[in-house]
């Protein structure tokens, strides 16, 4: 069964769309999934190529929005840079072949199609439509995001690391190379007490890894260079990277169990519990989104500062942070950058395969969480 909505009414639900997203999508394919008359998230995926394999595509797509607990019905909105074409037999709307080859999986799956709508450059039209028709854009008026952010941008909107200057990035340098040179040169980690206080200040943060983590995220925009040198230190370690993974994902007791994990695994061999492994996975309980964004604040600062050498690490966490918020197009971007680096980092490898086969957390697809 079908639902067509009015133009009225499409316009209206084109303009609730990017507060869904949280974003304007660009090049985008974008599903709603809807239960009964309600939706409260959006999933986006890139316009496929011209030579895709479109059952895959389609089943792949419909699939993803099935996911979502209690789905009975779907839209589709397609946004394009292309325009639509007029012929003698009237309009034909940029991608309507994939959009009918998803429609037509969406229904072979029991969902019922609330409407399908294509966005060009020109106007906007209804897939569903015998006849489209070019709509203004003027007439799609988005609303505020709920969570306050600006919607303007598209989905790649906020990738880029933050601008930092020389002189900040040189006193992270100088620092990185002082705390390796008590941490890691010396076999003993022993300090003459001559050293800078920063850097004394900086071992102490080191003395409780779990503590260190957690007050990172108090101030995840203004670490000070010796504190972003042990966080880049310790990230560069994966037994402790890990750590900061599961910790950001859960709480302070969280990293203390992990590290307790990891330090049983690498002393005694005893196998690493089941609840946090599931974490990495993007399984179990949803974290906090706003610890997990402050997390994100704080790798990506540190990666802005960072050596050239040491961002591959700073920069895959904040891939999988990206990832574990339902930001797919930003944990892709974050992984590039990293393995532009080093090709070989083994996290990023990881990462990258799991993106690349369309998987999102388990988390994401539960009502009420954005996508």
């Amino acid at each position: 069964m079908t639902t067509v909505l009015h133009a009225t009414d499409s316009a209206a639900f084109l303009g609730i769309v990017p507060s869904l997203a949280g974003f304007t999508p660009r090049e985008s394919v974008v599903l709603l999934p809807f239960h009964g008359s309600r939706t409260d998230g959006a999933m986006r995926l890139d316009l496929p190529d011209d030579d895709i394999d479109l059952d895959a595509y389609a089943d792949a797509a419909v699939g993803l929005t099935a996911r979502v607990p209690e789905t009975d019905a779907i839209a589709v909105v397609v946004y394009t840079d292309r325009e639509a074409h007029p012929t003698r037999d009237g309009l034909v709307l940029p991608y309507a072949v994939v959009v009918d080859e998803v429609l037509g999986c969406a229904e072979d799956a029991g969902l019922r199609i609330v409407d399908a709508l294509c966005v060009t450059p020109s106007g906007w039209a209804s897939f569903l439509e015998a006849e489209p028709q070019l709509h203004a854009l003027e007439h799609i008026r988005p609303l505020p995001s709920a969570a306050g952010d600006d919607v303007r941008g598209d989905q790649s909107a906020g990738v880029d690391l933050p601008e930092v200057d020389f002189a900040e990035k040189e006193r992270v340098g100088r620092a990185a190379v002082e705390l390796a040179a008590v941490l890691d040169a010396s076999a003993t980690g022993r300090v003459s007490g001559r050293e800078n206080p920063q850097l004394i200040a900086a071992l102490v943060l080191l003395e409780d890894i779990p503590v260190f983590f957690e007050s990172a995220l108090a101030a995840p925009d203004d670490l000070p260079p010796f504190a972003t040198a042990a966080l880049l230190w310790c990230l560069d370690r994966p037994f402790l990277r890990d750590v900061a993974i599961a910790q950001w994902a859960t709480d302070l007791s969280g990293g203390v169990r992990t590290l307790g994990a990891q330090t049983a695994f690498a002393h005694a061999g005893r196998a690493f519990p089941d609840d946090l492994g599931r974490v990495f996975l993007g399984q179990g309980a949803m974290p906090d989104t706003e610890r997990l964004r402050d997390a994100l604040a704080v790798v990506r600062g540190a990666a802005a500062r960072a050596p050239r050498s040491s961002r591959p690490a700073p920069l895959t966490v904040a891939a999988w942070l990206a990832w574990a918020l339902g930001r797919a197009t930003h944990a892709g971007r974050y992984l590039e950058m990293a393995r532009e680096i080093d090709p070989d980092y083994s996290l990023a490898v990881l990462l990258e395969a799991l993106i690349g086969n369309a998987a999102l957390p388990e988390w994401v697809f539960r009502r009420g969480q954005r996508r």
